[in-house]
């Protein structure tokens, strides 16, 4: 087994996790402090949900599957919680057979077990085992709860020898009155050092790009060859960081760390990979594009993070549609009525984005905080028939708007909103729990079914008019199934729905050009040169070029082109 440590110093942030999903090896193991069980959006970022269900998870397991194409489980997140919480149960059991439970040698052992065991774990449609794991130290090596992980990687590194062991400090370089300070890494490398942890790669951060001097510099008072320090300047989009990278040399340093020179890959694979590289060239070319505004309307816009699979997935399917990303965040408080008299200037500022929008999304999202200027927009949307898409409460509200102006039911609501209401179109689920909140919603991949009659469907003919598709959910409520028929009658069109043909997953208007929701968050799924059909879709009739994504959609089921519109070349 292959490993290669992603570890940074100095500050967080500095993208630990971008470099690692570039260097284009898998699968990704996170390894990081407790876990978050309960957290705010508006504090920590969205919730990263994974293919098992695997909520407590660290947001980077969404970047290594968005860049690598790949699919990761919960185990691909390791914390000391987790960690403790097996060695107690083990010795619980008696597996150590009464012998005095230390971080050195059961901590440190599980850790490493428990890597060399998830880098085994097939990630890809191919089902084998892959040839080498990359792995991210979440934490700063300051950080009091980093020290059993640094002592297993250390004996992980002895254990597994010179040529199967690659270690890459990510570092900050500051630019202070116009000058590169090095200081600080040296600092951070210098503790990586004494940690036992010896990089074979660093990785410099930068505004822009290093003088030749300051790589001097760092080489010799980290010692590193010149070739092994690399700097990554701020370029317009994140998606060009592996040209950047190639540039530097990375690949002959990966090669020549890792011997993967000195074991001759298969042909296949050789063009396969060469077939991916000039793919992922030809995609993230951004330059001279013409833009598409979308509005993002949600509750926790403060906070970039908090949407991060959306706005991504929204990249990814710009770039598909050959557009550049206009996205445009607004609180959906700013939008409610109140807000014209408490504060008239957000009120009016808001409403005027949402007039020169091409498109607009709600996402997902809990408690009643902003949803009447939610509704508020979907009716916009829907009355003056803009591209609208509706993710988890995105749906819940479009509902719950059609229910109060086309059904007539004005006191129309969530059971989230008002538990008493006469109009609860959107319930509680009845497998939920009410009493504990962490872990206890619909989670992971669910299968969806097209309803009979629907080959009109729009979202159906960007899944390439399947019968069955599949995408992971994270919810507590969902649409009343005793309102479908009625709500199906005034023209809502419940176009998919789960196993039991019971629970609502998509809803439509036949006679608009783009109006859909989904019970689903198809986000989490979105990869950079794979965009998530349903997003795909919306992008597309906001940049008025749906029919074009609709036909090359048939075409790429049909074995036509590729996933980009042009001829297969493999």
């Amino acid at each position: 087994m292959r490993v290669v440590l992603v570890c940074g110093g100095v500050i967080s942030g500095v993208g630990k996790g971008e470099v690692l999903p570039l260097l284009g090896i898998f699968p990704s193991i996170v390894l990081g402090s407790f876990s978050r069980l309960w957290v705010s959006a508006s504090r920590h970022g969205e919730c990263f949900v994974l293919a098992d269900g695997g909520v407590e998870t660290d947001l980077d397991l969404g970047n290594y599957e968005r860049y690598l194409g790949i699919r990761l489980s919960n185990e691909s997140n390791m914390t000391t919680g987790k960690i403790y919480k097996l060695v107690i149960e083990k010795e619980r059991r008696g597996d150590y057979l009464g012998k005095t439970v230390q971080v050195v040698p059961h901590i440190t052992d599980a850790m490493q077990e428990w890597i060399e065991r998830v880098a085994k774990i097939p990630v890809d449609d191919s089902g084998e085992e892959p040839d080498v794991c990359i792995s991210m130290f979440a934490n700063n090596l300051r950080d009091i709860e980093s020290s059993p992980f640094i002592e297993a990687l250390v004996q992980l590194r002895h254990r597994l020898g010179r040529d199967n062991f690659f270690s890459i400090g990510v570092s900050y370089v500051p630019i202070i009155n116009g000058e590169e300070k090095t200081k600080p890494t040296q600092h951070a490398i210098r503790q990586m050092r004494s940690a036992g942890l010896i990089p074979d790669m660093i990785a410099c951060r930068c505004e822009r790009s290093l003088n030749d001097a300051t790589i001097k510099k760092i080489a010799g008072s980290c010692q590193v060859e010149y070739e092994q320090v690399i700097g990554v300047r701020n370029i317009p989009s994140i998606y060009q960081v592996p040209l950047l990278l190639e540039e530097q040399g990375l690949l002959k340093l990966l090669q020549e760390g890792l011997a993967l020179d000195k074991s001759a890959l298969p042909s296949i694979m050789v063009q396969k990979g060469q077939a991916l590289w000039d793919l992922w060239k030809k995609t993230v070319v951004l330059e001279h594009l013409a833009p598409v505004n979308v509005v993002l309307v949600g509750k926790y816009v403060a906070l970039d993070d908090a949407y991060l699979s959306v706005r991504k997935s929204l990249e990814h399917s710009a770039m598909r549609c050959k557009r550049k990303l206009n996205l445009i965040s607004v609180d959906s408080e700013h939008l409610q009525h109140e807000m014209e008299q408490k504060d008239p200037s957000k009120y009016h500022n808001a409403w005027k984005t949402i007039c020169e929008a091409q498109g607009i999304l709600v996402p997902g999202g809990f408690g009643s905080r902003g949803v009447e200027g939610m509704i508020e927009v979907t009716k916009w949307a829907r009355e003056r028939k803009i591209p609208f898409f509706g993710i988890c409460l995105g749906m819940q509200v479009a509902v719950i708007e059609y229910a109060r102006h086309e059904l007539g039911y004005k006191g129309a609501t969530s059971e989230e909103i008002s538990a008493h209401a006469e109009h609860r179109v959107v319930i509680f689920m009845p497998e939920g729990s009410k009493e504990q909140m962490g872990g206890t919603m619909r989670l992971g991949t669910r299968t969806s079914h097209f309803k009979p009659g629907t080959e009109w469907s729009k979202l159906r003919a960007m899944y390439g008019n399947a019968e069955v598709i599949e995408e992971r959910h994270r919810h507590r409520y969902e649409v009343n199934p005793k309102y479908i028929e009625e709500l199906e009658k005034a023209g809502l069109a419940f176009t998919s729905l789960d196993d039991q043909g019971v629970r609502a997953e998509s809803i439509e208007l036949k006679d608009h050009p783009f109006f859909v929701g989904v019970q689903a968050h198809p986000e989490l799924t979105s990869k950079v040169l794979h965009p998530s059909p349903a997003i795909l879709g919306f992008v597309a009739a906001s940049a008025g070029c749906l029919d074009q994504m609709i036909e090359e959609t048939r075409q790429e089921k049909e074995g036509l082109v590729n996933a980009t519109g042009g001829a297969f070349s493999f």
